[in-house]
């Protein structure tokens, strides 16, 4: 989903970069300083062939041997440093990127739970891959390249100055109009280029989207729809990339016909230089050198344009990601005791100007009870869990823990005394034994023994690799109550004083959920357990009843 379709000003992207650049200067400075030492063995390779020619030419003194063997050292060094470069990038590249890839990453999970909602997750991953590697790209490649090109332009013109001033100010005719030309250039194309990512974040998103929802799909006879859809957004990103293709071709076409009109011009003019005596052959040798160590630098910088552009877009869309609100990063607090947990006059709504999905709720959710939140769907059940683990703040209100030892307000800092089995198949890709492992990294196979019992899980011991079963994408190879019993296991596992299930047993028969809802309050007897259902038999275990409306 496209958030944003305001430009950042260009000081602004500076200054976000500069703020991100510390995991990539090293890269960076090693890459300015290779590009240096190339720019300084070249010139020195463009003065040994000047002179190699006119000692050949017999309008110098020196030995030939001696001067070709130098201009071998200056090649073998040059192709070292290339070799160097290469070897720069593809090591500290990927470091560089993963850095700044795990930093949003970071951002995305730690983030408050209600702002990710705004971006699509295909747009998301879109952004973590692509857009990450473009801005990677940028600070340890593109920068690092144009700060080499401005240096080996200037340090050539001021060579070919030296030598003859009329060819140096032909050469750089064309320098006005490029310069002029780059900054049309660069507002148009920060529009199409934004575009093209937005749309690859679309069909992204359509892929995503289809994959994960195949079943019913299917199931509807939506496929050739799902297609169509995908076609589409395709066809659109094909319109956009033909334009960008044009506009990158007439501006390249225009700006070699200016740098070729000079380069002709100059030649000429040093050819007839050449007829009366007024250089050397060398002179011009050196001249036919210098031409593409000038103009080079400018067609460099124009080739560097469109991915200066695509960078910069990329920044923007990280920039509009970065603005993800953060929750305070707080030291986990571990109250001693039973927990309780008291709602006092809370409301809740999603929106500024939306119905309150909570309103006015109070109660007293006492330490060791055993709560069944009914209601209709869209109640609020799930929101009041969502409150209770501090993912949203109440509107109005206010909801605290307390022990007797005193009392606290919900924070995420209290998040480490629950646990919390939503509803639906949450399962990763990876062995059940990854799984569980979730909820106690220091759980052993006996302790996962015994969670799988109280969950009703006992299968798992007859699959044939039982603990070390894999998985699939969202518990792919287990029925959706074999899934659903492993994550109660794996909440099982995990230490807490209070454990929320929310539509936890909805895949199961009645007879199991009978047997499960025994188990757990017997293993949780001297915790607070809070279970949201539609299901009427669990009012049967429990303590207490609230129905939500």
């Amino acid at each position: 989903m496209r958030i944003n379709n305001k430009q950042y000003p260009i000081k602004k992207i500076v200054s976000w970069l500069w703020a991100h650049h510390k995991a990539c200067r090293t890269q960076a400075f090693l890459n300015v300083l290779i590009g240096l030492l190339l720019v300084i063995f070249g010139l020195l390779g463009v003065d040994t062939i000047r002179s190699l020619t006119d000692i050949a030419t017999n309008t110098q003194e020196g030995d030939i041997m001696w001067t070709a063997i130098a201009l071998g050292f200056i090649y073998l060094t040059e192709m070292l440093l290339h070799i160097a470069q290469t070897w720069i990038s593809a090591v500290l590249g990927v470091r560089t990127q993963n850095q700044t890839q795990r930093f949003f990453f970071q951002r995305l999970l730690k983030g408050k739970w209600n702002g990710i909602e705004k971006f699509h997750s295909g747009d998301v991953l879109n952004r973590l891959f692509g857009d990450v590697g473009d801005i990677v790209n940028l600070m340890t490649e593109v920068l690092p390249t144009a700060i080499i090109i401005l240096v080996q332009f200037v340090a050539s013109f001021i060579y070919l100055y030296l030598m003859d001033r009329t060819l140096a100010y032909i050469i750089i005719i064309a320098l006005p109009l490029f310069i002029a030309f780059s900054r049309f250039y660069l507002k148009k194309m920060r529009r199409i280029v934004r575009a093209i990512k937005d749309s690859n974040s679309s069909i992204q998103s359509i892929i995503q989207e289809s994959i994960q929802h195949k079943m019913v799909i299917k199931v509807l006879g939506r496929e050739n729809r799902m297609i169509n859809r995908l076609e589409q957004r395709q066809s659109l990103l094909h319109r956009q990339i033909k334009s960008r293709a044009r506009f990158s071709i007439l501006s390249k076409s225009l700006i070699n016909i200016g740098f070729t009109g000079a380069y002709l011009t100059a030649l000429t003019f040093g050819l007839f230089q050449l007829k009366d005596g007024l250089i050397t052959v060398g002179v011009l040798m050196a001249f036919t050198q210098l031409v593409s160590r000038i103009q080079r630098p400018m067609l460099d910088a124009a080739r560097l344009l469109p991915i200066f552009v695509n960078s910069m877009t990329s920044c923007e869309r990280l920039m509009e990601l970065e603005k993800l609100p953060m929750e305070e990063d707080v030291s986990p607090i571990t109250l001693k005791g039973n927990i309780g947990i008291r709602f006092s006059d809370v409301s809740y709504s999603y929106s500024e100007k939306g119905r309150a999905v909570i309103h006015h709720f109070t109660h007293d959710f006492k330490p060791g009870s055993f709560t069944a939140i009914l209601g209709s769907t869209g109640a609020g059940k799930t929101t009041l869990i969502r409150l209770i683990l501090s993912l949203i703040t109440p509107t109005e209100g206010k909801g605290e823990a307390y022990t007797s030892e005193g009392t606290i307000a919900l924070s995420p800092a209290l998040r480490n005394n629950f646990s919390y089995i939503p509803q639906g198949n949450t399962l990763f890709s990876g062995s059940i034994r990854d799984n569980l492992l979730l909820g106690n990294p220091h759980a052993t196979s006996n302790d996962m023994r015994q969670a799988l019992h109280i969950a009703m899980a006992d299968f798992v011991f007859d699959l044939p690799d039982g603990l070390d079963t894999k998985c699939a994408e969202q518990g792919g190879g287990l029925s959706e109550g074999q899934a659903q019993r492993i994550a109660i296991a794996r909440a099982i596992l995990h230490p807490c004083k209070v454990l929320l299930l929310d539509e936890a047993t909805s895949a199961l028969d009645i007879e199991t959920e009978k047997m499960l809802l025994k188990n757990i309050k017997q293993h949780f007897q001297d915790s607070t357990i809070i279970f949201v259902t539609h299901r009427l038999a669990v009012v049967d275990y429990t303590d207490d009843t609230i129905t939500l409306t």
